[in-house]
């Protein structure tokens, strides 16, 4: 298994890109980034520097991925979303000392055209609606929708909504294509 990259997609020295990963049309990945194994970069996707993308990751067209964002493992960035690095940039000061970590958990996935404004955490399995705009942490499995995003369900890790309430004690779902149980205790989801 080797690396595959389109021949007008530039990759910088130094980059380091896992067995089977794909790099589309017009991608450029500088010198510092570190990419997993099997994951696929889309048509005009940027990646910085100081930047972690873990294993199969799927970065849809129009992408930047900006220094300071980290990516685990199974993360899923719709086409044209957004990341931030600076939480108030203005064209006329440097503020590169400045920016914010962005960590995005294990199998979440980022909608078409969301803003993740930068300093947050997204965890696990969490589900960002399209159009959504992140500005504060985001739960394990939590489904966020809206602007400013809030949150208005679970879902499970296969990708479907869980019957349950946003919040709750000792409260049980089954995912409907997997049959994995969750749990709902103390506003928390568990999966069993």
């Amino acid at each position: 298994m080797s690396v595959y990259i389109h021949s007008s997609a530039i990759v910088d020295e130094g980059a380091q890109i896992g067995e089977g990963s794909r790099i589309w049309h017009f991608v450029h990945i500088c010198g510092g980034a570190r990419i997993g194994e099997s994951c696929s970069f889309g048509q005009n996707v940027f990646v910085g520097n100081n930047v972690k993308i873990g294993n199969r990751c799927k970065i849809q067209n129009n992408v930047s991925v900006y220094d300071n964002v980290f990516l685990e493992d199974d993360v899923f960035c719709g086409p044209s979303m957004v990341f931030t690095n600076v939480y108030n940039p203005r064209s006329s000061i440097e503020r590169k000392s400045e920016y914010r970590d962005t960590l995005v958990k294990r199998g979440a996935t980022l909608g078409a055209n969301c803003t993740i404004v930068c300093g947050v955490t997204i965890g696990q399995y969490a589900f960002v609606g399209a159009g959504a705009v992140i500005n504060k942490d985001v739960k394990d499995y939590a489904l966020m929708v809206g602007v400013p995003a809030k949150q208005i369900g679970w879902m499970s890790e296969y990708g479907e909504q869980l019957d349950l309430p946003v919040t709750g004690h000792e409260l049980e779902a089954v995912c409907p294509h997997s049959g994995d149980v969750y749990y709902l205790k103390n506003d928390e989801l568990v999966k069993a």
